[in-house]
C-alpha cells in the first residue's frame, strides 16, 4: 500500500483508500484513469469525447495547480496546498510519476464527492451530505407541486377573480374620488380654518394688550384709592379732632375764657391788668392804658353779638392805645390812654365816651324776655356811675375834680357791669 494519504475537509480525518483504487493508477502503460470512470457531461455541443478530453484537461490541470505548491516534509514526506484544499502525505513510490498519481486521486474524488465539490470526503461526510441533498429534493419535489396545484386553481379562477378585482378596482375610484372631494371640502375648511386662526390670533393679542393695560390702569386706581384711603382716613381723624374740640368749645365760654374780671381789694382787674390808682397802692399809666384797651375789646365783642352798632362813637381797641372815633362834627380821635397830666382833658372826653357806648349797649341788651339787667345804673351824659342799692352814691369816671379814690371807685363799677354781662351772654347765647 502506498504511503500517499488524504484528509476530509469535513471532519479532518485521514481518509483510507481502497486496493482497487489504488491500483487504478498504478500502470502507467494503461489508459488513463479518466477512461475507466463514468464519462462526465459535457458542455452543449459537444461529444462524448470532446466532454471527456477538456474534463480530464481540466482535472489534470487543477491538480497540477494544487501539487504546484508542493512542500517538502521532514523524512522524505512531501505536502501541496492549494485552491483545492486537500494534503498529500507520505513517500513517493519510485514506480510511479506525480502525474499519475494526480489522475488517479482526481478520478478517485469526482466519483465520492461528484463534480460540483472540489475537496476530498470521507464517506460519513458523504452519506451527510446525501442525506441532505436527499431532504432538499424532497422539499423542492414538495413545493413544486404546491406551485403546480396553485397554477391550476388559478387558472380557473381567473376570470372570477378578474371580475371581483374589476369590480373592486371600480369601488375603489368611486372611493378615490369621493376621498379627493372630501380632502378638497377639508382643504377648504383648513383654508378657513387658518384664516379664522389668524384673525382669532389678532384678537387674542389685540385683547392680551387691552387686559395688559387694564391692568396698568387697575393698578394705577388702586394705587390712588390707596392714596385717597390714606387720606380720608387723614380727614376723619381731623373730623374727629375737630369735633372732638368742637364739643370742648360748644362747652366753654369764649367770654369768660378770653377776659377774665376779678377785684383785689379796691383794684378791679381784667386779664391781669389793674384799674385805677391809689396813693397805697401805684400802678403805672402804661397798665392803666392796656386795662383800657381791654374794655374797649371787650364792649366791642358784646355789641357785635347782640348786633349793635354805636350811634354817637366808633370803638377802636388797639391795646394800650385804644381810641374812639367820634362819627358827629369833624370826627375827632378820643384816646383811652395817658400819660401825663396834659392829656387828661382828651382822657375824660373818651371815657365818657366809652361810657355812653356802654349805655348803648345796656338799652339794647335789656331788650327781650331774658334782657340784661346791670347792677350799676349809668348817667352817660353827666358821665357818673351808681353804686348798687338804694340811695346809691354817684362816681364820676372823669379825673379833673375827682380824687384817686372815687375815680378807682367808679372804674371798679364799671367792670363789675362788665362782669355781669358775660355771665349773661354766655347764658343766652352759649344755649343751642
Amino acid at each position: 500500500m502506498s504511503a500517499l494519504r488524504f484528509l476530509c475537509q469535513c471532519c479532518h480525518q485521514p481518509l483510507r483508500l481502497t486496493q482497487s483504487m489504488e491500483t487504478l493508477g498504478c500502470d502507467t502503460s494503461q489508459e488513463p484513469l479518466v477512461s475507466k470512470l463514468p464519462l462526465a457531461q459535457g458542455e452543449p455541443g459537444e461529444t462524448p469525447e470532446q466532454g471527456s478530453a477538456s474534463k480530464v484537461r481540466t482535472d489534470v490541470g487543477k491538480l497540477q495547480d494544487g501539487a504546484s505548491g508542493g512542500t517538502l516534509l521532514g523524512h522524505g514526506k512531501k505536502s501541496w496546498s492549494s485552491s483545492s484544499h486537500f494534503t498529500l502525505l507520505g513517500k513517493l513510490d519510485s514506480g510511479r510519476t506525480l502525474s499519475s498519481i494526480q489522475k488517479t486521486t482526481r478520478g478517485i474524488f469526482d466519483i465520492l464527492a461528484g463534480e460540483d465539490l472540489d475537496h476530498p470526503l470521507c464517506e460519513d461526510c458523504t452519506d451527510n451530505l446525501l442525506e441532505q441533498l436527499d431532504t432538499q429534493l424532497a422539499i423542492s419535489e414538495s413545493e413544486s407541486q404546491n406551485y403546480s396545484r396553485c397554477l391550476e386553481t388559478r387558472e380557473g379562477s381567473r376570470e372570477d377573480e378578474r371580475e371581483a378585482l374589476q369590480e373592486e378596482l371600480n369601488g375603489l375610484e368611486l372611493e378615490k374620488a369621493r376621498l379627493v372631494q372630501e380632502l378638497e371640502q377639508v382643504e377648504r375648511t383648513r383654508v378657513r380654518a387658518v384664516v379664522a386662526l389668524q384673525a382669532a390670533q389678532a384678537e387674542t393679542e389685540m385683547l392680551g394688550q387691552q387686559e395688559r393695560q387694564h391692568h396698568a390702569d387697575y393698578s394705577k386706581l388702586q394705587w390712588q384709592q390707596l392714596e385717597l384711603s390714606d387720606e380720608l382716613e387723614s380727614l376723619e381723624n381731623q373730623l374727629r379732632y375737630a369735633q372732638t374740640q368742637l364739643a370742648l368749645l360748644e362747652k366753654t365760654d369764649a367770654f369768660r375764657s378770653a377776659f377774665e374780671i376779678r377785684h383785689d381789694g379796691p383794684l378791679a382787674i381784667i386779664n391781669n391788668f389793674r384799674l385805677g390808682y391809689l396813693p397805697n397802692v401805684p400802678v403805672s399809666w402804661d397798665e392803666i392804658n392796656a386795662a383800657w384797651g381791654q374794655m374797649a375789646l371787650l364792649l366791642l365783642a358784646l355789641s357785635n353779638t347782640v348786633g349793635l352798632q354805636f350811634q354817637r362813637y366808633r370803638l377802636v381797641p388797639c391795646g394800650n392805645h385804644s381810641y374812639l372815633k367820634s362819627l358827629t362834627g369833624d370826627g375827632a380821635e378820643l384816646p383811652l390812654f395817658c400819660s401825663s397830666a396834659l392829656l387828661y382833658n382828651k382822657f375824660d372826653r373818651a371815657m365818657t365816651a366809652f361810657l355812653d357806648c356802654m349805655q348803648q349797649f345796656k338799652e339794647e341788651a335789656e331788650k327781650g324776655k331774658q334782657g340784661l339787667h346791670m347792677p350799676c345804673r349809668i348817667h352817660a351824659g353827666r358821665g357818673l356811675i351808681e353804686a348798687p342799692g338804694a340811695g346809691g352814691e354817684l362816681y364820676s369816671i372823669r379825673t379833673h375834680s375827682n380824687t384817686e379814690e372815687r375815680w378807682t371807685k367808679a372804674l371798679k363799677l364799671m367792670l363789675t357791669n362788665f362782669k355781669w354781662t358775660l355771665a349773661w351772654v354766655s347764658l343766652k347765647y352759649g344755649q343751642k
